[in-house]
């Protein structure tokens, strides 16, 4: 199957394909020359890396000193070495992989079973590659940044290998059989480079070419052949993007007797135009809207929308799901079956598909249903798919499409969780209500007298915004519960139900209440929900971030003096622009790795590919709705603001460490009081292996304490 995916940004949906230098400073535009901190976008600058060591150092020395900071990071890490964790596995082949983290693999084991063992309580595992002794091999911070392996043989892997978890990562082949690397094999040097197998001797690739071969944004803007055996300079470029573009790509099938290769212009975050190879090495246009997500699923092709689109006299609507058959598609025909159409309440979350069957994970008010669409009779029929409800559903089809013959065509795995419910994995069958609890998490704490529930709140224009309270063992709603609001609330990302082991023993067992707010910009009820909220309607999110905490205070599940506020990236600025709009209603911020500077963002690394999102402060019009919100220009001395603690990383080249930095830097002239922490590695996700995650929370988690505590 081809689905050619977006590139959403956040700590939750993480695709690492940027390719700017990790050490590249921006240079100031005309509209910033009389930024005074400037000089701290100099990622790796010494004066810089000085500023930062200092204020590390200040803000460790307050919270490690906590009583409670020992036994907050040795309970998260515990957790997160846990050995009963369920292996995310992913099926190549005869195989299923896992890169396994713990207290003696702190980058990792690339490991493999076959599915009949991973079924014993016990599976044994073939150790592939040894990212530790690599790294100590190799005197390198390395750390596994995913492998492309060509099917249906599954022995030539293009693994990517990031330093200390930046996005940016060397390429090197790697044969599975042997489980060493090539000796001159492919191998990219340090980029966000693109790959993909054509051939055992040839593939695509994407990567920094020199001056010209990027966009604007920083990604792969030219996609070439390269043979083996053939230095890099000599691969001939196959497809060429624009340098407004958000990035080109490629993505090949190897679906037996529908094998395809589609090339790819992202216009921007929402908008992308589709070429088909065809047989004569000529390349044809998809006729599809822009904002059309197309998928290939053998004969049949697969539709989400993202707007309305009319089809002659029909009407599709925004965030519909439609499939029609291939080749009447390319020779004009335009007949499609709705599969999925949304409500007011219910939206698309997903979708898997087996050789059959389409697997609809549906999002009802926020909790999970299954669908199933049967396609193996002439005329499809459809059937809801008993699943556990209310909480949230994830599927993974564990069909392979290259192979001849396939025993896993129409099974899937399903996983279930929610806030007090620890994960249960399933192996189930299409067709089917029964399924095989595969693995389940043994409970992280005790969740006895807990409970969660769904409110709303009600937005400043008067949309209803739905959001959850976890509340602990015995707590009441008398306005002094120490509760921690999270949000995101932008690039279509849903924040939906999840167990957390690391909630549950720092925050829930300690008698923290913990808020999920679905406000808009996410994507909880479908495009619309995410649209309402972007470019010049961008402030609704934060309007609706501050209703739910009104309406905390108001039901007195909380009160300003027991209220924080945690949000990453997007969910950065979101907490940024919310704490410098309304610093009277919280006590305690945590800031992780966010945008913050929104006048420059579009000029640092990743920035200009999210003007889809905040537009393009460079336009008047533009600038003129942005300003009224960025917090870099809003923060003000004078304003008592709540105790904030901002958390970044060094080796973040997504959204760049400059914005927390310069934001740090502004405050502390301006007299007020925050904390800092930024992380040398870690890339976007703030750290790079299990003892570093358990620090940074520890970190985040003693702040909270020591400012909301009851």
């Amino acid at each position: 199957m081809i689905k050619i995916p977006r590139f959403p940004l956040g700590r939750l949906a993480l695709l690492a394909t940027l390719l700017l230098p990790l050490a590249a400073m921006s240079q100031p535009s005309p509209a910033s020359k009389d930024d005074p901190y400037l000089w701290l976008e100099d990622v790796q600058g010494e004066r810089a890396l000085n500023w930062v060591r200092e204020r590390n150092a200040s803000t460790q020395k307050q919270l490690q000193q906590q009583p409670e900071f020992g036994q907050l990071r040795g309970a998260i890490l515990e957790v997160l070495n846990s050995r009963d964790r369920i292996p995310a596995i992913s099926r190549r082949g005869d195989f299923v992989y896992n890169l396994w983290q713990d207290e003696r693999n702190k980058r990792g084991l690339w490991r493999r079973t076959t599915l009949a063992e991973y079924r014993k309580p016990e599976p044994k595992w073939e150790t592939v590659l040894d990212l530790d002794a690599l790294g100590a091999a190799e005197k390198e911070s390395w750390v596994f940044a995913g492998a492309s392996c060509l099917a249906p043989e599954y022995r030539h892997c293009l693994v990517s290998l990031s330093r200390g978890g930046a996005d940016a990562s060397v390429v090197r082949e790697f044969d599975l059989v042997e489980k060493r690397f090539v000796k001159d094999g492919f191998a990219l040097a340090e980029a966000k480079s693109q790959v993909d197998w054509i051939d055992k001797d040839t593939i695509y690739v994407g990567t920094d070419f020199g001056p010209g071969s990027l966009t604007d944004s920083g990604y792969v803007r030219v996609i070439k052949r390269w043979k083996r055996g053939t230095p890099l300079a000599s691969a001939t470029t196959v497809f060429e993007g624009e340098s407004k573009d958000v990035a080109a790509s490629v993505s090949v099938d190897k679906s037996r007797g529908f094998e395809r290769t589609v090339f790819s212009r992202a216009l921007d975050f929402y908008n992308t135009r589709h070429w088909l190879l065809q047989p004569d090495g000529k390349q044809l246009a998809l006729d599809l809207p822009t904002d059309v997500q197309p998928s290939f699923w053998g004969a049949r092709l697969l539709l989400d929308l993202r707007k309305d689109w009319q089809v002659g006299p029909t009407l599709y609507p925004a965030g519909s799901l439609l499939v029609g058959d291939v080749e009447s598609f390319l020779k004009g025909e335009r007949k499609f079956q709705p599969l999925f159409t949304p409500s007011s309440t219910r939206s698309l979350a997903g979708y898997g598909l087996t050789k059959s069957r389409v697997l609809l994970n549906i999002s009802d008010k926020v909790a999970s249903r299954l669908e199933e669409w049967d396609f193996s009779d002439k005329e499809p029929k459809q059937r809801a798919v008993k699943a556990p409800f209310p909480g949230t559903l994830s599927l993974m089809s564990l069909r392979d499409a290259s192979l001849a013959k396939d025993e896993l065509a129409e099974r899937y795995l399903l996983n279930y969780a929610d806030f007090l419910t620890p994960d249960t994995l399933y192996l189930a069958q299409a067709g089917s209500d029964e399924r095989e609890a595969l693995k389940a998490r043994k409970p992280l704490f005790d969740a006895a007298g807990m409970r969660a529930e769904q409110l709303f709140a009600k937005s400043k224009d008067g949309t209803e915004v739905p959001y959850f309270v976890v509340w602990p063992a015995g707590a009441k709603a008398d306005g002094k519960n120490p509760t921690l609001l999270y949000g995101y609330g932008g690039f279509e990302v849903s924040m939906q139900p999840w167990y957390s082991g690391g909630f549950g023993r720092a925050w829930y067992s300690r008698g923290g209440v913990l808020v999920l707010a679905n406000i808009r910009g996410g994507g909880e009820f479908g495009p619309r929900w995410h649209q309402a909220a972007i470019r010049e309607n961008k402030q609704k999110s934060y309007d609706d971030f501050i209703a739910v905490a009104e309406d905390l205070i108001r039901r007195g599940i909380s009160s300003p003096a027991h209220l924080g506020i945690m949000g990453g990236s997007n969910g950065g600025l979101l907490v940024g622009a919310t704490m410098v709009q309304r610093p009277e209603l919280f006590k305690a911020v945590v800031c992780q790795v966010p945008l913050l500077d929104m006048r420059r963002y579009h000029t640092l690394l990743a920035g200009a590919s999210w003007m889809a999102e905040y537009g393009d402060p460079d336009k008047a019009e533009d600038w003129a709705f942005i300003s009224k919100y960025s917090p870099y220009q809003n923060v003000k001395p004078g304003v008592k603001y709540p105790q904030l603690l901002f958390t970044t990383s060094t080796r973040d080249d997504r959204v760049h460490p400059g914005h927390a930095r310069k934001m740090a830097a502004l405050m502390q002239a301006q007299g007020h009081d925050f904390l800092y922490f930024e992380n040398i590695e870690g890339g976007h996700g703030g750290a790079a292996d299990n003892e570093q995650r358990a620090t940074m929370q520890a970190l985040e988690y003693s702040h909270l304490w020591q400012q909301l505590r009851r």
